[in-house]
Order: C-alpha cells, then sequence, then structure tokens
C-alpha cells in the first residue's frame, strides 16, 4: 500500500546537527508532495518554534507540536486540537522538579502563536540559556511575546499549560523522569529527550493522554488514511509512539541508543546525511513510482 502521509521529526531528524534542513531533504518533500502524499511536521518543539519551517515548505497539514499536546494550522493558526496539561498536575511536577534543582519552562498561550514562561536558568545550564536566546531570534517577533522572564512560575501558573519542561544533564534528567513517574503516575505523561553529545536533556510534562502517536493518528484520522498509508521518521525516545503507529516507521543512523534497539523500525542514514530524504526516496517516491504504473 502506498504511503500518503509523511510524519517528520524536527530536530536530529529532518534538520541537521546546525539546526538547518538540507537541499536533498527540501527536494524531497517537494517531490512526496508532488506527488500527493501530505507532510506533517511532528515536534517536541512549541507550535511557534516549529511554524516557521512549515510555514517555508508551504505546508497544508496541521503542525502536531508539544509532543502531540497541540496541533495548529501553520497558516491560519486554527487549534485543531489541545490536550492542556491540568493546573494541579502542573503544579505538582513544578514543585518535585524544583526540588531536584532542575530549570523549569512553562508554555502557555495554546490559543495564540505560544508564549514560554520561565524564571530561572542555572548558571551551569549554557544549552538552555542558548535556547531562550534561539527562540526569541528564530521566530522574528516582539521578544516578550515569545519568551518571557517572570518573577515567579509558581505565582504566574493560574490555568492549565500546554507543557511544563525541565532540562539539565542526561543523568540528573533522567532521574527526575523517575521521580515524576513514581510521584504522578498516570496523571500526566513524562517524555524525555537525550543529547548525549551535550550532556543536555528535556523532560517535558503533558497531558497523559497526549503524545506524537495520538496527534499523529488524529491527523491520519482527519485525512481517511489508515496506518499502512503513513511514514514516520524520528529520532528520539519521544518519537517512540508515532513510530509505533505508523505502518512505515523509520529511525535515524543517528537515533539514540534505545530506537536502534527495537527490531521494529527501518534505519536510515544520519541526519547530517540526508536520512530523511533517503527514507523518502525510498520508501515514498521509488515506491509510488512502481504503482503509478
Amino acid at each position: 500500500m502506498p504511503i500518503r502521509l509523511i510524519a517528520l521529526d524536527l530536530d536530529g531528524t529532518l534538520l541537521n546537527s546546525h539546526g538547518m534542513m538540507s537541499e536533498r531533504n527540501r527536494r524531497a518533500i517537494a517531490a512526496a508532495r508532488g506527488r500527493g502524499v501530505r507532510v506533517a511536521l511532528v515536534t517536541g518543539r512549541r507550535f511557534r518554534d516549529a511554524r516557521p519551517l512549515a510555514l517555508e515548505l508551504g505546508l497544508d497539514v496541521p503542525v502536531i507540536s508539544h509532543n502531540g499536546a497541540l496541533t495548529k494550522h501553520a497558516h491560519t493558526m486554527e487549534t485543531v486540537a489541545a490536550r492542556l496539561l491540568p493546573l494541579e498536575a502542573a503544579r505538582h511536577a513544578l514543585r518535585i522538579g524544583r526540588a531536584a534543582g532542575a530549570d523549569a519552562l512553562v508554555s502557555v498561550d495554546p490559543e495564540g502563536a505560544g508564549l514560554l514562561v520561565y524564571d530561572h536558568v542555572s548558571e551551569t545550564n549554557e544549552a538552555l540559556a542558548k535556547y531562550i536566546v534561539w527562540s526569541r531570534r528564530v521566530v522574528g517577533d516582539d521578544p516578550e511575546e515569545v519568551v518571557r522572564r517572570v518573577a515567579s512560575l509558581e505565582h504566574y501558573l493560574d490555568s492549565p499549560p500546554v507543557h511544563v519542561a525541565f532540562s539539565g544533564p542526561c543523568q540528573s534528567t533522567e532521574r527526575l523522569y523517575e521521580v515524576l513517574w513514581r510521584e504522578l503516575g498516570a496523571s500526566i505523561k513524562s517524555l524525555l529527550t537525550l543529547y548525549p553529545k551535550q550532556d543536555f536533556a528535556l523532560l517535558d510534562v503533558i497531558h497523559p493522554e497526549a503524545s506524537k502517536g495520538t496527534g499523529l493518528a488524529a491527523v491520519a484520522t482527519e485525512y481517511g488514511l489508515t496506518r499502512e498509508e503513513v511514514m514516520a521518521v524520528g529520532d528520539n525516545l519521544n518519537d517512540l509512539e508515532m513510530l509505533h503507529f505508523a505502518g512505515t516507521g523509520v529511525i535515524m543512523g543517528n537515533a539514540e541508543r534505545r530506537l536502534h534497539e527495537s527490531r521494529s523500525f527501518h534505519v536510515t542514514a544520519a541526519n547530517d546525511d540526508d536520512g530523511v530524504a533517503i527514507a523518502i526516496e525510498k520508501f515514498v517516491l521509488d515506491h509510488n513510482a512502481v504503482d503509478d504504473d
């Protein structure tokens, strides 16, 4: 059965280690879309951070952002689905993260482009400081409407957020992941993204029913597609549910070690070696060319 929907993670997958998209990846996406194949960005990034790329590529499929917690159209800003984190769970997660010494971020404004709020960045957390600077720059908006520093997240948080995130070294963030599971269980979903080379990890806390997999399933249903008509490409632990949902799950050559331990997925080249383009050429363009004959 030919693939009619391609779901692409961004960082570590579609984008190379410099955060850029290669020309080969760009051409492969354009070729697939030229044959009527839909392309969706499915990312742990905030909607505001992913939107510029969706607009640049001219994608008409809603952006599945915040690890599936928020799905919106890039052009119209129409919210398709929002699974907000319950307020008490968000506050509880924030208390646990604070006790562990992790830097916290809170994403709000699901009806708009999105606002990231924080109150502190540790001196040693250079990766987070760089991310805040990058996030303000990439969208080209008023900095205070993109990322806002407040006196206290505890006082600021008075309504359900899109997600709460923590960042820090891999080992300590993995320990926090375990503590959150023990303390909050099924009242939340926590998703870990590891960057071992930088010794940096992101831990997203979202609504318990949200995931990249549920977001992708909803989009597939909207377009009347079966799992077998979907290909998903990813590189990290937060991609697992969408990789398992897709009839064709593809992991990058640079994917996190635990993904490579699974025999369920195809493997393509690394993100610095046009792995997305190679997967599209193999599973979409070549296959669909045969079907078109």
